[in-house]
């Protein structure tokens, strides 16, 4: 009941901040926006003030066919084209009945692919907030809402209100009408209010807001008169922010007693980890009564790497534990005070050894070391993780007299207090017993006490494999490598490549993002909206692990070693057949742009794989590669210009032998020069780890 109450007062607060071009309640027209023509159209509901995309009705014959036999509905709007400098926030009113999706993308001008904002395929059976910050654009842009409605009867998504505004989505003075996206998480007794807007609710003495110091301004307050039990909670929860923030974090709040409530401020992740910024102190207050009654600033500094919400908590221990008020929440990019030190900057331990060891040093107590080695493309060894034909670590025990080595790697000193993710890459060869073939500790800089913090407990062999490793610090401290072997009969040699720190944990940092990225693809979830030509009677398929022909195809994909890569099988295709991969429709554009992905041809007799720049059936070969490559995953770097819409399309045509499998992965296309050379793949018989 409280909740709807909260939610019936915020619907009848009159937004007061000023909104900016490309805002649209709908009311009488689309303000600008217009459906994409080779989509489904958008319809205006007058009556209704939204605008909505509909599942088309069936009849008796789609009905017998099943639902295959429906074609999906999926309609794109385009706002007008908007000139935003500053940084502004956007809010989606929306809803998804049935199953369905929405997706709102920001396409800038110049460029030929559009950023993923947001999506959801959740349904609701009201209408929803979402807030996505649009960062400083200097070039013109407009905002993309794809919705697809599901296709069973009755599915639709519906968009009720778009509203941009200055400033960041965390900012809110609660008086706009949606409170800025923030909300209330319901419990039985204890809640947030809306305060304010010369209404007097549950009390009397309700504070002047901070905004305008009246009563006619608008505030969030607690109360505890309703608590019933020790400790009741009521939390204010921000929108989730969509973009890594780093600043200040500034708000103001007001306390009716001295004692009787806890009142904190903390982060919370997409994992649902809790993180605190900022505790009211009751005890080292001295002098209460100046306090008491008035608005007091709170400035607090925020490191969020990736997407958090700030949740405002307030606990009673009794009803007696009178009332917290929260108003003007704001943020700035700068850390409050100028003693704070600036971000670190967690990249200096990241390295691909192709030029040296980047920061880090060996242990020099010990007569064995890594060493940084390379193999050129071949038939026998796997080349290094970065581009196949590249540097890596490795240490070998069969070049060591020691019968009980042990090699230290030992990377610069990291933050203190801090949480961070790992990612390296490893790969085994000749270890009978692998449960010391290596570990990684966390050497504390002050007392060089060693804490481990991941051991190998991966098998595999002879393939890159991923490791990603989260870890917290609570002094400065440096991440160490450390091979070793029980015995000589034991020993084998451990590869080491592609190391990188970043902040944070690793499920919403390392590698999970990859494929949500404008023209990336690992294959991991399926093929990001490229589509295969089936003209050939033949198709690309997605795989993990070895391919089904012996002495041919990679033993693993290249982005994690255990997942998905896209393969042509060659065993049921004739000679000269080919399988075509088609990219999305691309957009032209004035500058270069760079298509990056790993390719892998193995086994006697392959044919040829080929990239292609398809312009409405005028095909022009951008990158070509014939015959047995190498047993290793080899980087190709392509650069090309096409002011047109285009398609970029992969061709893998099958050689003489049923053991010509072809294999790409991890794709990647970006606006911009390529910032390498294109790899120089031809076969050599070398090998520099022999």
């Amino acid at each position: 009941m409280l909740l709807l109450f909260v939610l019936t007062f915020a619907a009848s607060v009159q937004a007061k901040s000023p909104l900016l071009p490309g805002s649209c309640d709908f009311e009488s027209n689309t303000c600008g926006y217009t459906s994409e023509s080779s989509f489904t159209s958008w319809t205006l509901h007058n009556d209704g003030r939204f605008i909505a995309l509909e599942a088309p009705p069936t009849d008796g014959q789609a009905d017998e066919m099943g639902a295959d036999a429906q074609t999906e509905t999926r309609g794109v709007l385009l706002s007008p084209r908007l000139e935003t400098g500053e940084w502004s926030c956007l809010r989606l009113v929306y809803q998804i009945i049935g199953p369905g999706s929405l997706e709102v993308l920001q396409r800038t001008e110049g460029k030929s692919l559009d950023r993923p904002l947001w999506s959801s395929q959740t349904p609701s059976e009201s209408w929803k907030i979402s807030s996505m910050d649009l960062q400083n654009n200097t070039d013109p842009y407009k905002v993309v809402i794809e919705g697809k409605p599901g296709q069973s009867a009755g599915s639709s998504v519906a968009i009720f209100e778009i509203h941009i505004s200055s400033g960041y989505c965390l900012e809110c003075d609660f008086e706009d009408s949606h409170l800025c996206g923030y909300s209330n998480q319901w419990n039985a007794n204890v809640n947030w209010f809306v305060g304010g807007g010369g209404l007097h609710l549950l009390q009397n003495n309700i504070p002047n807001d901070h905004t305008y110091n009246n009563k006619t301004g608008h505030l969030m307050y607690v109360d505890s008169i309703y608590a019933k039990t020790f400790q009741e909670v009521a939390k204010l929860v921000s929108p989730m922010t969509t973009v890594a923030m780093s600043g200040c974090l500034s708000f103001q709040y007001h306390r009716s007693e001295e004692k009787g409530s806890l009142f904190s401020v903390y982060t919370r992740d997409r994992l649902g980890q809790y993180q605190e910024l900022w505790r009211a102190e009751t005890e080292v207050q001295n002098d209460w009564s100046g306090i008491l009654g008035e608005w007091i600033p709170v400035q607090v500094d925020l490191k969020a790497p990736y997407s958090v919400q700030v949740v405002f908590e307030v606990a009673f221990n009794s009803p007696s534990g009178g009332r917290v008020a929260v108003d003007d929440i704001s943020f700035s990019p700068e850390f409050c005070g100028t003693s704070t030190e600036l971000t670190f900057d967690p990249s200096i331990a990241n390295c691909n050894f192709e030029t040296g060891l980047c920061q880090y040093t060996q242990d020099q107590v010990t007569e064995s070391s890594w060493r940084r080695v390379s193999v050129k493309p071949n038939i026998f060894r796997t080349g290094d993780h970065t581009t196949g034909a590249g540097s890596f670590l490795l240490a070998d025990s069969r070049m060591s007299p020691q019968s009980a080595y042990i090699n230290r790697l030992i990377g610069p000193v990291l933050l203190g207090n801090t949480k961070f993710c790992l990612r390296f890459y490893f790969s085994l060869r000749g270890f009978n017993q692998t449960d010391r073939a290596l570990s990684v500790y966390l050497q504390n800089q002050q007392s060089s006490s060693q804490e481990k913090i991941w051991t190998l407990g991966e098998k595999s062999r002879g393939i890159w494999i991923a490791t990603d490793v989260t870890f917290q610090t609570s002094q400065p401290a440096k991440v160490v490598f450390i091979s070793s072997c029980r015995s000589i009969w034991d020993c084998g040699s451990v590869a080491l490549d592609d190391i990188s720190v970043s902040l944070g944990d690793c499920e919403l940092t390392a590698g999970g993002s990859f494929s949500s990225l404008p023209g990336h693809c690992d294959f991991e979830v399926g093929l990001c909206g490229y589509t295969q030509d089936h003209s050939d009677g033949a198709n690309w398929e997605r795989r993990r692990g070895p391919t089904p022909t012996s002495y041919t195809g990679p033993r693993g994909d290249h982005t994690t070693g255990l997942g998905y890569y896209l393969h042509m099988e060659a065993s049921p295709m004739l000679p000269g057949q080919n399988v075509r991969l088609l990219s999305r429709p691309l957009r032209g554009s004035r500058g270069p742009q760079c298509l990056r992905f790993f390719y892998h041809m193995y086994g006697s007799g392959t044919g040829q794989l080929s990239v292609h720049l398809d312009k409405g059936g005028d095909d022009v070969l951008l990158w070509q590669q014939s015959g047995e490559q190498s047993i290793t995953w080899l980087r190709a770097a392509v650069e090309y210009r096409c002011d047109s819409q285009h398609q970029i399309v992969f061709v893998a045509t099958r050689g003489s032998s049923v053991r010509s499998d072809i294999a790409i992965d991890d794709i990647i296309l970006e606006s911009g020069p390529c910032s390498e050379m294109q790899i120089i793949t031809n076969v050599g018989t070398s090998n520099d780890i022999e």
